[in-house]
Order: structure tokens, then sequence, then C-alpha cells
């Protein structure tokens, strides 16, 4: 007869069930509770982040310091409601584990950026003004920036560092709103990161490149991006800038009629001479169709010298969208016939000009007449928080690059977004690329738009990054009469009135080799060659007014398939929409 009692064998299952069932009821309330208390001061890091922007903008740095301090608090607590080894173990379980992760890895961030860089700034900032960058009346204090440089650097180190590891969060494995807030964290992490980065970068380079040893002169490019090369637009204007003990003035200005066509061309690269034969060597006007700005730079260098003489320190490239930024902090031009606004000066420049002045001399004229009106507007009557902000914003977006003839000065450079170079691949990032240059022989980019998506995975067994570019035509119907002929081309270079001829280079990741190369779903002939260990595909591209095409390439090999992939692409008037897909194979 049984006594009613289970075997030993299945009560010791049975309590060993019960147990692992009570351990796993309490690690759920362990974590629950102590989740429920990170969010709570990961939500107070991120409301604190946002008033500590707005105090230091408003240079209230007294204000400033204890909201700094409260950042610090919540963010070290969320560190530490995360990181214990409960925790951790439940990062390891599969489809929460990635939340979890996400969580503590937000929350260890949020930690180190605010003991590692917000300390440092605020020290920074208590001796040196840095919203205004030491601006005043027209020149720069080059005299504090010995003592800002290393704190800036050690700041600038802790938010780089962030913002890759931000950039190595799989939002797309968590819950929405945790995905949301990892992007967020990103997008703040890493635009902390580039500001910190430039004035780092300043402090550096500033005392020296300013004049502080000597007098500089700078050649500056001012480039049209109606009509695209690969680096924003065709030069469109050129000057020269002096300076001397932190004081900037704009001397000669020319324009590329002082600059006819060389019979014998400069010397260029192979990938250049590869993609646009010797025409940057020869026309000043093609010179920014290079896509490394340090051989772009040093050839303009050199066409300025070999029409006015001189030492050139350096040259600065900038584009029209500039101007827009830099209105936003001194306010409405007049120029010429016209009287432009923040709203309205890319319309003026870019568009309306060609109807109202047809004469390209006369257009000239007035394109000096805005640049001298901004950059003296910009030196004079600026609120210089303003003008930084501007000028990082348009630097941000690809539309600042600076060459310098001074090896030490351009390595720093190089290695930076100002540089225009084209960064190496490394763990934490990969890069694709995507450039533009215009065939029309006109301003046609005006009504041109793109959409960039990239994707990574597997295809046939190999990993593969694929890029996608879509490129239209938005001119109307009737461009052709509507149109000036000075914008539409007339012809003149083989591509129909209102048409737009394009040249779309794809560059991939290091290493990498075109597997597939289409054209709206058909091969097609194409250019290829190299851009240092990059494979590049170039199409050549006619579009009538209100036609698309999409351009589709997909790398494989090494630096393929890489998750943190981003695309670089020629500043546009309106910056492309990029976007990350879902990698469909080619069947």
């Amino acid at each position: 007869m049984s006594d009613g009692r289970l075997p030993r064998q299945r009560r010791w299952v049975g309590w060993t069930v019960g147990i692992l069932l009570t351990v796993l009821v309490l690690a759920i309330g362990w974590v629950t509770v102590r989740g429920i208390g990170a969010v709570s001061d990961l939500q107070q890091v991120a409301k604190g982040a946002s008033q500590l922007k707005s105090s230091i903008a408003a240079g209230d740095l007294e204000g400033a310091e204890p909201i700094a301090k409260s950042i610090a608090g919540n963010a070290a607590s969320a560190n530490d409601l995360t990181s214990d080894p409960i925790w951790q173990a439940f990062g390891l379980v599969p489809w929460l584990g990635p939340n979890f992760r996400a969580v503590s890895d937000v929350a260890t961030i949020a930690d180190d950026v605010s003991s590692d860089a917000l300390t440092p700034l605020l020290d920074v900032a208590g001796d040196f003004d840095l919203a205004g960058l030491g601006f005043t009346g027209g020149a720069i204090d080059l005299a504090p920036f010995a003592a800002i440089e290393k704190p800036l650097g050690t700041a600038s180190d802790a938010l780089t560092s962030a913002a890759r590891r931000a950039q190595q969060i799989d939002a797309d494995a968590t819950l929405p709103p945790l995905a949301d807030a990892v992007r967020e964290l990103r997008g703040s992490v890493t635009e902390a990161a580039t500001v910190v980065g430039s004035l780092h970068g300043a402090s550096v380079l500033l005392p020296t490149m300013l004049g502080g040893e000597g007098p500089r002169n700078y050649v500056l490019a001012m480039q049209n991006n109606a009509e695209l090369r690969s680096s924003g637009g065709i030069i469109g204007s050129i000057a020269l800038l002096h300076a001397e003990g932190g004081r900037i003035t704009l001397g000669l200005q020319a324009s590329t009629r002082d600059f006819p066509a060389l019979d014998v061309p400069l010397p260029l690269s192979e990938s250049t001479v590869a993609l646009f034969e010797d025409r940057p060597g020869r026309y000043l006007q093609n010179i920014t169709s290079i896509p490394d700005f340090a051989e772009a730079g040093a050839t303009i260098a050199t066409r300025w010298q070999g029409r006015f003489g001189g030492e050139v320190d350096g040259v600065i490239a900038v584009d029209a969208v500039v101007a827009k930024h830099l209105m936003a902090a001194t306010g409405d031009l007049a120029f010429g016939p016209f009287t432009a606004t923040e709203d309205t000066v890319l319309s003026i420049l870019l568009s309306e000009i060609y109807a109202a002045i047809p004469d390209p001399a006369a257009q000239d004229d007035v394109f000096a007449q805005a640049a001298g009106g901004l950059f003296s507007a910009a030196l004079s009557g600026g609120d210089p928080r303003a003008l930084i902000g501007a000028l990082a914003e348009a630097a941000d977006e690809g539309r600042v690059r600076i060459w310098s003839a001074h090896e030490d000065e351009e390595a720093v450079l190089a290695a930076s977004a100002l540089g225009g170079t084209i960064p190496e691949d490394a763990a934490d990032a990969t890069y694709v690329g995507v450039l533009m240059n215009d065939t029309t022989g006109a301003k046609m980019d005006y009504y041109t738009r793109a959409s960039i998506a990239t994707a990574v995975g597997t295809c046939q067994g190999e990993a593969t990054t694929q890029v996608r570019v879509t490129w239209t035509n938005t001119a109307p119907a009737d461009a052709a009469t509507s149109l000036p002929p000075y914008v539409t081309g007339a012809g003149y270079y083989g591509v129909p009135a209102g048409s737009v001829g394009t040249l779309i280079a794809v560059y991939g990741p290091e290493g990498a080799t075109p597997s597939r190369i289409d054209r709206d779903g058909e091969e097609e002939g194409v250019q290829t060659t190299t851009l240092q260990d990059r494979a590049v595909v170039q199409h050549e591209v006619l579009l009538a007014p209100g036609e698309s095409t999409t351009i589709t390439v997909e790398f494989q090999g090494e630096g393929a398939g890489e998750r943190l992939t981003e695309a670089l692409v020629t500043p546009l008037i309106q910056e492309p929409e990029i976007s990350r897909a879902e990698l469909q194979c080619a069947s």
C-alpha cells in the first residue's frame, strides 16, 4: 500500500522545480522594480539634458551646474540599477535579452557622458565662453585656446566613444518605445560629439590657422548646388581670405571667368581621371568633382597661385546652403536687385537670379555682392553663439570642407568631417557613399531629389551590403520652355532642355567588390574604378521632367554585411532621405 508520499526522486524534482520557479519569480520582481527605477532615472537624465542644453546656449553657466549634477546622479543611479548579475543574466534571454541589454547600455553611456564629458566641459565653460568661442568685434581672441585644448580633448574622446557605443545598440531588436529612446540617445550623443569635437579641433587649429603665429591666406571657394559636384556643387565664385591675429578680412574676389581652361591639365589621381577624365585638372569649375577634398583643395590652391600668385595656406569650400544657415544668425541680406531672407535666399541664389539677370557676367557680380555682404554681416553683426551654431550645423551636413597646406594641420583636418576625406572603415562604423555630378552643364539640379537606402545581410551565403539610390527630376513638364536657357542648358551639352544629366557614383565598404549592379532592374554599362580600397560603380543617368530612376549596387566580400553601415552623400540643396531597409537578395 502507498502511504501517500511521493517517491524520493519525484519529491526532489518537485522541490527543484518549485525552487527554480520561486527564484525566477523573485528575479522577475527584482528586475521589474530595478527596471522601473532605471527608466525613471533615465527619463530624468533626458529631461535634464534638454535643460542643460538650453542653459549653456543661453550662457547661464551658474544654472547649468546644478542641472549637470542632477544628471550625473540620475545617470549613476540608472547604471547601478542595471549592472547587477541578475539584470545581466536577463540580457541573455532570447527575445527579451536585447531590451535588457539596451537599457543597461543606455544607462552606462549616460553615466560615462555625465562623468567624463560634462564635468570637463563645465570646467572649461567657467573660464572661457564656449558658446561664443571668444568671438568679439570681428576677431577671435586666440589666447585662451591653449588652456582649453586638453579638457575639450577629454570631453571629445568621451563623447566620441559614447557615440560609437550608442551606434552599436541594436535598436531594431528592442520594443518600439525603447527603440525610439535608443535612437534619440544616439542622435543626441552624436550631435554632442560633433559639436565638442569641432570645438576641440578649433582649439588645436585656430591659434595658428587664424594668424596667431603669423599672417595666413586662404582661398574661399563657393559652390553652387544647382549644378552638382561631388563635394556639393560647381565653383561659382572664389575669393581670398586674410587672417592675422585672430582677425579675418575678405580680400580679392574673382569669378570662374578669371580662370580659363588649361591646355595642359594639372596632375590628378588615377581614380579621379577614371571617373571624370582630365576635366578637374583643366577647369576650375570641375575641381570639386574630386571625391577627396585633400586632393581637391590642393588643386584649387594651385589654380589660384597660377592665376594670382602669392602664398596659399589653405582652401575652404562652402556651398550655397551655408548662406541659409548663416542668415539665421545675421538676418536679411540685400544684394543686386534682391533682398533675401533666410527662407528665400536659396531660391534667389539657385533659381530666380537666372531669370532676373540673364547675363552670366552680371550674375557673377551679384553672387560676389551676396558673398561679400554675407561675410561682412557675419563678422560684424551676427550673434557669435548663433553664428557658431550655424557653421556647426552646416559642417555636420558636409557643407564646409577645409584643406591646409601645412602638414600638421592637414593631418588633424583629414581625420575630421571638415577634411572632406573618405573615412576609413572601423569596427564601429563601415561607410558607403554616393557621389552626384551634373552633366547637363546648367542649373537643373535645383529640381533634383534623392533618396538612399542601405541594407545588410547575407545573399547566397555571402555577407552583403546593398546601396539603393533613387534619383528624381521634379522640374515642371514644360521646363524646356518655361525655364531660362541658362538653367536648362538649352541642349548645349547634348542634354535636352528640361532634362537632367547626372553621373551617379556608388562606392562600397573597404575591400568589398560589386556582386550585382542594376538600374531599374536591368543591367547597363557602367564605369568602374577604386577609391583607395573601395570599389566604385558609376552610372550615367538622363531624366526628363517628372522621371525617376533607381540604381542598386550590392557589394560582397571583406567589409560587406556590417550592421553599422553609414551612407555619405554629396550635399544637395534638399537633404536626401537616408534610410535602412531590409535586404532583398537578387533572384
